[in-house]
C-alpha cells in the first residue's frame, strides 16, 4: 500500500485550474522514500515560483520490478489513467504529469491529502460515498485496472474520494481486480453513460482531445480500451465477482 504515516497538509489542490502547469514547471526538491510499496515510490517536495511549496509523489522509470504481464513504464500508465479520466471529465485521478526528478525520468502525481486510516473498507460503510465508488468501478472496468486495492482510493478533506496507484491499467488482455465489488448490479447514471460514449467516439476519432491517452498506449491498448468502452455503454450495469472464472480481487486488499 502506498501511504503516509502521518497527516500531511498539501496546499496545492487536485482542483486548483493552475496545478498541472504548476506541476510541470516546479522544482522537485527534496524526495523521500515512502515505504510498503512495490516499486519506488518517493514523497517530493516541489517549489513552484508563483504556487510556492506544494507537495507530490514521485515514481520514477528505474524503480519499477519488472512484470512478466506488463512492459516497463508503469509510470507511463499512471499517466495515462489521469488522461482517461480528464477525457471522461471525472474528477477521480490526482493530475498526474512526467517529470524528470533526481531519479530520471517518471511520473508526479500530485499528492492527496488524508487520513491513511481512511480506506474503502471503511468509507464504504457511508452512505454518502456509495455513487463515488460507483464510478470508480466502471472506471476501473474501462481502464482495466488490475491493481485496485482499499487503500488506494483516498478521501481528501473536502470529501472527494481520489485513486491512486494506477499503474497497473490499459493491458489488452482482461486483468481486472478491484475491491470495488459491493455495487454489482447497480446501473450507471444516464450522463455517465454518455461520458463514455464520447470518449469512444473521441478515441475513434484519434482527435486532438483523445492524443495525450492514445499516446502512452499501444495500438492493441487502445483498440481493447474502445472495446471495453463500447461494452459497458452497451450494458451499463456494473458486474458482479461470478461473472469471471479467474481471481478478480488484489492481493493483499489494503
Amino acid at each position: 500500500m502506498t501511504s503516509i504515516d502521518s497527516p500531511l497538509v498539501n496546499p496545492w489542490k487536485p482542483t486548483d485550474v493552475w496545478v498541472e502547469q504548476a506541476m510541470r514547471e516546479a522544482t522537485m526538491g527534496g524526495v523521500r522514500l515512502i515505504y510498503h510499496s512495490s516499486n519506488y515510490v518517493f514523497l517530493a517536495d516541489l517549489e513552484h515560483e508563483e504556487h510556492g511549496r506544494g507537495y507530490g509523489i514521485y515514481k520514477p522509470a528505474r524503480g519499477e520490478q519488472p512484470l512478466y504481464d506488463f512492459p516497463d513504464g508503469l509510470y507511463s500508465r499512471e499517466i495515462a489513467a489521469y488522461e482517461l479520466a480528464r477525457l471522461l471529465w471525472w474528477d477521480i485521478i490526482p493530475p498526474t504529469v512526467q517529470a524528470d526528478g533526481p531519479h530520471g525520468p517518471g511520473s508526479l502525481q500530485l499528492f492527496i491529502e488524508h487520513d491513511p486510516q481512511q480506506h474503502y473498507f471503511e468509507l464504504r460503510e457511508v452512505d454518502r460515498y456509495d455513487w463515488q465508488f460507483v464510478r470508480f468501478a466502471a472506471f476501473d472496468l474501462v481502464a482495466n485496472n488490475a491493481d485496485r486495492k482499499g487503500g488506494h482510493l483516498l478521501l481528501d478533506p473536502q470529501g472527494t474520494i481520489w485513486g491512486i496507484d494506477n499503474g497497473l491499467c490499459f493491458n489488452r488482455v482482461d486483468k481486472i481486480r478491484t475491491v470495488i465489488w459491493d455495487y454489482a448490479g447497480t446501473e450507471l447514471p444516464v450522463e455517465w453513460v454518455e461520458d463514455l460514449r464520447r470518449v469512444g467516439d473521441s478515441l475513434r476519432a484519434c482527435d486532438a482531445l483523445a492524443r495525450p491517452l492514445l499516446d502512452r498506449l499501444a495500438t492493441g491498448e487502445a483498440e481493447a480500451l474502445l472495446a471495453r468502452l463500447d461494452a459497458l455503454v452497451a450494458d451499463p450495469v456494473l458486474p458482479a465477482m461470478e461473472a469471471y472464472d479467474r481471481r478478480v480481487v488484489p492481493w493483499p486488499m489494503v
